[in-house]
């Protein structure tokens, strides 16, 4: 119940930062997981963990050859990451900051991105930045997947963010809706 509160709480403080009402589910979580070529990879990084909600299934998943860390601006939930994952490494930075992130910590590319920030909630300029800083680390055909709530994919930041996707990467599948999420979302899986 904390995580939920502290989600809600954050995204009453900043709505457009903290796109969730809510953790997202365990069925959206390993939906995005399972979208991942988990025998592939060897860095993966997670963009806003926020208490931890997907954080946990990608515990489960990575091996030990693998390197997992992640990246939350909102210093409101690096404690609350540290008490329930402390086997979490998380970096209290910017996505934007992701190159220097992976140059400090010597990663020349990471080979999966599993995304939580609320995309169609930044202004444009801000997508972009972010999106570019994405592709500055991201190996060739690496992955990269994030979702979106379903009552707002009418909207026009919804669409031009689609867009944004289908014009950056070369694969883009949409998964079908995932109900059992709160509210309803759909995953967008990409390749670079």
């Amino acid at each position: 119940m904390l995580k939920a509160r502290t989600i809600f709480r954050q995204f009453l403080k900043s709505p457009n930062k903290v796109g969730a009402v809510a953790p997202s589910s365990r069925y959206l979580a390993n939906g995005m997981l399972d979208e991942l070529s988990w025998d592939t990879l060897t860095n993966v990084v997670e963009y806003g963990p926020g208490t931890g909600a997907i954080s946990r299934h990608l515990l489960k998943r990575i091996e030990p050859h693998q390197r997992l860390f992640a990246v939350e601006l909102n210093d409101q939930f690096i404690p609350v990451l540290q008490q329930k994952l402390p086997e979490l490494e998380v970096f209290n930075e910017s996505v934007s900051d992701i190159r220097a992130i992976c140059d400090r910590e010597q990663v020349d590319f990471v080979d999966a991105i599993v995304s939580g920030l609320p995309w169609t909630a930044f202004p444009e300029p801000l997508q972009e930045e972010l999106m570019n800083a994405t592709l500055s680390v991201l190996a060739d055909r690496g992955q990269f997947v994030t979702f979106a709530y379903v009552h707002g994919l009418p909207l026009q930041n919804a669409k031009r963010f689609r867009k944004r996707l289908k014009d950056t990467f070369s694969e883009v599948s949409i998964s079908p809706v995932v109900w059992r999420n709160v509210p309803p979302a759909i995953f967008y899986s990409c390749r670079k």
